[in-house]
């Protein structure tokens, strides 16, 4: 049962990093300069920064904002729940 779990995990992450990749593309286009080799941990920077540039743009975050906070948030839902199954 804790299996499906951390698939779903996984799940959460791999859509975390996709949702990275394309916020810095999107930061890219408008001028930003993006440090690929060290994204991981610039990445909160680069969330504020597309957060900010979409604030202006359209009076509210883009959706990419809260697809990044939503992923990386159920993945680490479900590991948790895996870990507890996994020891009881």
């Amino acid at each position: 049962m804790s299996t499906a779990f951390f698939i779903l995990a996984l799940i959460g992450v791999a859509c975390g990093i996709a949702t990275s990749i394309m916020i810095a593309s999107f930061l890219s286009k408008r001028g930003v300069k993006i440090n690929y080799l060290f994204i991981r941990l610039f990445i909160f920077r680069y969330v504020r920064q597309y957060r900010r540039i979409t604030m202006e743009e359209t009076g509210k975050p883009g959706p990419l904002f809260y697809w990044f906070i939503t992923s990386w948030n159920v993945a680490l839902v479900f590991a948790i729940v895996g870990i507890v199954l996994e020891v009881t």
